[in-house]
């Protein structure tokens, strides 16, 4: 009879917590789908004393993670402690050393250091499994690394927060201000007490980078990743949305571009008949665009811990089964230095909403200072707020009056430039407001 499968768990937060009562429920149909048993052996997290609703009497409590990933009763290591660095780094290269499996939902890690644990855990013959890395419950890893490898992809998109996704959701439906949903989140429990990871759009970059290296065979460059947060959104931009026929969502968007693969994370109007549109709440998409398949949008839970867990039971059957891939699809050897597209490059439609002042020649100086840079302009929409007409009926007050400009395509540098300029010129009151506008 095959031994079974000694796992080591880092962790014993939501997810670990989850993944080992997942193993326990349904222990049976797990042995016969992987053809062995899977069992925790082994267990180490910060407090020995907490009731985590799970039954570790059989179960090895290690203090130290790091002593945990090298020891002789575990087979594979299924770290969940987070982090980019410090013990998290220590414990799965101390595994890899060892030529244990690891399993980990860290996508902090994999973007910083992804690239030297994949060459480790080659060099040790070792599997390193992040499915739950990105998109929580959503088999994109897969999907990407084994059921597009015949493919050749020239687009991966995606909502990969679901805290912005949720943030957003409340705003356009209720008419609510950032900062009032942001504490809403945080006091249901999807937002951080600190939210600038998640709301600045470093989460999902971090995820897009390892999205990236896998759809174009490249190695993880998540310094190339363009970050832009959702914190300036206002409600006005939602609303103008609507109207325009569009939603904002937080984007991440790589693709291959003339001028090498471009990786970009920020707010984004997408036409409302698209299926990414429709994902609101929590809920995350991903989006990919293949030469052979065409298109495909997987939908689900980006996180939480049955959701993640789930992931991580998927990679451990892989263990179990002694499939071991490389990593991110390729070896190390063969994976391409990606060749960075400046975001000044980028070329698509946007919107500009500007809090012009309401003075003679104003108009025709944004109009000019547009033309410049050769920017065609779809349409443009003066909103003075309904407080405002009735106060000032003549228009003659002299307050900023918010424009909203939609361009054709152009390049961002020129938009830049523009923008630039109007400022100079003092034709507008505050920075401006620039969301980027997807097509397809």
């Amino acid at each position: 009879m095959t031994a079974p499968l000694r796992i080591g768990l880092l962790g014993l937060g939501t997810v670990g917590a989850a993944l080992f009562r997942a193993l326990q429920d349904n222990h049976t149909s797990i042995k016969n789908r992987s053809g062995r048993s899977i069992t925790v052996t082994a267990v180490s997290a910060r407090d020995k004393s907490r009731d985590r609703g799970i039954n570790l009497q059989n179960v090895a409590w290690f203090d130290d993670p790091v002593a945990l990933a090298s020891s002789d009763t575990v087979d594979c290591v299924v770290e969940l402690i987070g982090g980019a660095d410090g013990t998290a780094k220590a414990a799965v290269e101390a595994a890899l050393s060892s030529g244990k499996h690891v399993v980990t939902a860290n996508k902090a890690l994999l973007a910083k250091h992804g690239s030297a644990l994949v060459s480790l855990a080659e060099k040790h013959h070792a599997a390193l499994n992040f499915e739950a890395a990105v998109a929580g419950g959503i088999p994109i890893i897969k999907t990407l690394r084994e059921s597009l490898a015949g493919n050749t992809v020239s687009r991966v998109s995606g909502i990969l927060n679901g805290t912005c996704n949720y943030i957003l959701s409340r705003m356009e439906l209720e008419g609510l201000t950032f900062d009032a949903c942001l504490k809403d989140a945080q006091r249901l429990g999807y937002a951080e007490a600190d939210p600038t990871f998640d709301v600045g759009g470093f989460d999902t970059a971090h995820k897009l980078s390892i999205l990236t290296s896998l759809a174009f065979g490249a190695e993880i460059d998540a310094d190339a990743v363009y970050v832009e947060g959702i914190a300036s959104i206002a409600p006005l931009d939602l609303v103008m949305a609507d109207e325009l026929g569009y939603r904002i969502k937080l984007l991440g968007v790589a693709e291959r571009t003339s001028t090498g693969i471009e990786q970009r994370v920020h707010p984004t109007m997408v036409p409302k008949h698209w299926a990414i549109a429709q994902v609101m709440g929590v809920t995350n998409a991903v989006n990919v665009a293949a030469d052979i398949v065409g298109e495909l949008t997987l939908v689900g839970p980006g996180a939480g811990g049955n959701a993640t867990a789930s992931s991580v039971l998927s990679d451990l059957i892989d263990i179990a089964r002694g499939i071991v891939l490389p990593p991110l699809g390729l070896p190390s050897n063969a994976l391409a230095v990606p060749e960075r597209a400046p975001m000044q490059r980028h070329e698509g439609g946007y919107y500009i909403r500007l809090a012009a002042r309401d003075r003679p020649g104003a108009a025709a100086g944004i109009a000019t200072r547009m033309a410049e840079q050769s920017i065609s302009l779809e349409s443009i929409v003066q909103k003075r707020p309904p407080a405002s007409r009735a106060a000032d009926p003549a228009g003659k007050s002299g307050e900023p009056v918010p424009v909203v400009l939609i361009t054709y395509a152009t390049t961002e540098e020129a938009i830049r430039r523009a923008l630039d300029a109007m400022m100079a010129d003092g034709h507008i009151a505050e920075p401006p407001q620039l969301i980027r506008i997807e097509r397809g």
